[in-house]
């Protein structure tokens, strides 16, 4: 027995779990690993593991789990916390995930990003927690860099010019159109963190989950975010429908508010495409490989707004096309750190 594994006992007696039986359950591209705690009379409770070493404190996701539920959304409740050693016991919100339902059922599709989209226009008319970072465009802009230093250097293609090049291009894209008001952006908000919970009542039956790596952002993160889904297709329709359903909803200039989404969707799959071509040479989950070509179509709806002229220049010219052959290579070869 590990000593990470005697803590975790400990910590499943303390809280009352101890005679749980265990199994695992699918987990997301960070460190955290999560269990289905079961007792013998029926009820259930989720284990987040997220060592402090490599994660977040979980007091983040405690604190926004406490924020979300005061505003009458759905996140997990918090039954127990040990934030010095990364361990909590979460409310288990079942396994009705957005896209296993979407999956099984596409007609549902409307009705289930309908409500999704809903809870983000509910959320955004709340003031966001002041505590939370707060990106400037500098930084949101630097946050593409992995797209050169392992997508395009490991597909043999390294190219500092226009990765310096990239980065001044969106910091001034980000600056013009992406800043001022700002929201609680969940980040990663999307299907499969997205849960329907049918026996609560409005809003409350979108369950939320993974969401400890929030902070403030341009109202259109976290549409994006939900509507251009690496790990599923949306139909053009849903995205447009969506857009213009937000936009009516909040009275936005739908102008100013489809050029800060193409923005921010070039950033946010830009900066994706790096990060699962790490995740496959670094980390050695080549699986995040098979969801480049539908993040570089992403990346190819966003640069054909008019907006993103000076940035889809570069990236026509810098950046290679996710062929067959390159992915082959971002998943045959291992590498321990990144080549700018």
């Amino acid at each position: 027995m590990t000593d990470r594994t005697a803590r975790i006992d400990s910590f499943l007696a303390h809280s009352g779990w101890a005679a749980a039986q265990r199994s695992p359950l699918a987990g997301d591209a960070s460190n955290r690993r999560y269990e289905r705690l079961a007792r013998a009379d029926g009820s259930r409770a989720v284990l987040m593991d997220a060592p402090p070493d490599t994660n977040p404190p979980v007091s983040a996701f405690r604190d926004i789990a406490l924020y979300l539920g005061h505003l009458g959304l759905s996140p997990p409740d918090v039954l127990a916390c040990d934030e010095a050693l990364g361990l909590m016991v979460l409310e288990d919100l079942g396994d009705a995930l957005f896209a296993n339902l979407m999956r099984a059922r596409p007609t549902q599709d409307h009705t289930l990003y309908t409500a999704a989209t809903d809870v983000l226009v509910h959320l955004h008319q709340a003031l966001a927690p002041t505590d939370l970072p707060a990106p400037k465009a500098r930084e949101l802009a630097e946050m593409t860099t992995p797209v050169f230093d392992w997508y395009a250097a490991g597909a043999g293609h390294p190219d500092s010019a226009a990765r310096n090049e990239l980065v001044s291009a969106l910091h001034t894209l980000l600056e013009r159109y992406a800043v001022g008001h700002t929201v609680l952006a969940l980040r990663d908000y999307h299907a499969e963190n997205l849960l329907w919970l049918p026996n609560r009542a409005g809003l409350a039956r979108v369950g939320l989950l993974d969401f400890q790596d929030a902070f403030q952002a341009h109202p259109a993160y976290d549409l994006v975010s939900l509507l251009q889904d690496a790990r599923r297709d949306v139909p053009e329709r849903i995205e447009t429908a969506m857009i213009a359903r937000y936009v009516d909803a909040t009275g936005v200039d739908s102008a100013a508010f489809q050029a800060a989404y193409a923005v921010l969707g070039a950033q946010r799959n830009l900066r994706i495409l790096g990060v699962f071509a790490r995740l496959s040479l670094q980390a050695g989950r080549p699986h995040y490989v098979d969801f480049i070509p539908r993040v570089w179509g992403y990346v190819l709806r966003d640069l054909q707004h008019p907006a993103l002229k000076p940035v889809a220049a570069i990236v026509r010219s810098a950046l290679p096309e996710p062929t067959p052959s390159l992915l082959r290579k971002l998943k045959d070869e291992r590498t321990t750190c990144p080549n700018p």
